[in-house]
């Protein structure tokens, strides 16, 4: 009996949440096959997110048998540990892309779920799930802040605390997508600072899981992670969907 395929065991019935709308039938929003449960099918999965060797420390692509890349070896991020589910690629960076932008509320639960199934072999080295905070006014215009509403289904599924508190962003900034990493470095200096002292409370000594959609240049998830561990995390691993590959040079 041949064994099942890795990616396609992410779609085994979950633990918790059970009776969600998610888990009918309903087109693959990659290819349109009807599947169950709603979002993507395990043929997407096996095309377009198969197990790769990632870099422990920034989860970039390596060579098999590649612990860690050269560039964290020389230049090692805050965070200890960088999980990514897939490459920021097709089809995942249009499905991203609506998911932010387009009001694409409707992949929070598939893709919370790709994401746990990634960091299902971390999880127990984690004692608290927060997500990286949108500034006031970019959550006023979308609505959501898109890292959280992975975060939190995530943490569920592992059956983890997550809370959205723990870090305040003291100003908006522009978007990092066009900007090189001196540039995102300068643009993300301060932003972010811990919350409050019950938040300070519960990450004081605790191993935290900090969440966002896409990690490029790691600034954001760097700054982010200082301030954590300003307020007393123990270590941070990050976990985002989708990981960009190294510019050349």
């Amino acid at each position: 009996m041949e064994a099942p395929h890795p990616i396609a065991d992410r779609h085994a019935a979950p633990r918790v949440a059970r009776g969600r709308w998610w888990q009918w039938p309903a087109p693959c929003g990659v290819c349109a096959t009807w599947t169950r449960p709603a979002g993507l099918c395990a043929d997407c999965l096996r095309r377009f997110a198969p197990p790769v060797p990632r870099c422990r420390r920034c989860a970039i692509r390596v060579p098999g048998g590649v612990q860690v890349c050269g560039s964290c070896l020389h230049d090692p991020p805050r965070f200890e540990r960088a999980v990514a589910a897939f490459d920021y690629a097709f089809p995942w960076d249009r499905v991203i892309a609506a998911f932010k932008f387009r009001d694409g509320l409707e992949w929070a639960a598939p893709l919370a779920w790709q994401l746990a199934a990634a960091t299902a072999a971390d999880a127990a080295e984690v004692d608290l799930v927060t997500a990286v905070p949108l500034a006031d006014a970019r959550l006023r215009e979308r609505g959501y802040n898109q890292a959280w509403e992975i975060a939190h289904r995530a943490a569920r599924t592992h059956r983890l605390p997550a809370r959205h508190d723990l870090l305040q962003r003291l100003r908006d900034t522009p978007r990092q997508m066009q900007l090189d990493k001196r540039q995102r470095d300068a643009n993300l200096r301060g932003a972010f600072m811990p919350g409050d002292a019950a938040a300070r409370r519960a990450v004081h000594g605790r191993h935290v899981a900090l969440v966002d959609d896409v990690l490029t240049t790691g600034t954001t998830a760097g700054e982010a992670t200082r301030a954590l561990l300003e307020a007393g995390a123990r270590s941070v691993q990050l976990w985002v969907l989708a990981r960009t590959a190294r510019k050349a040079g």
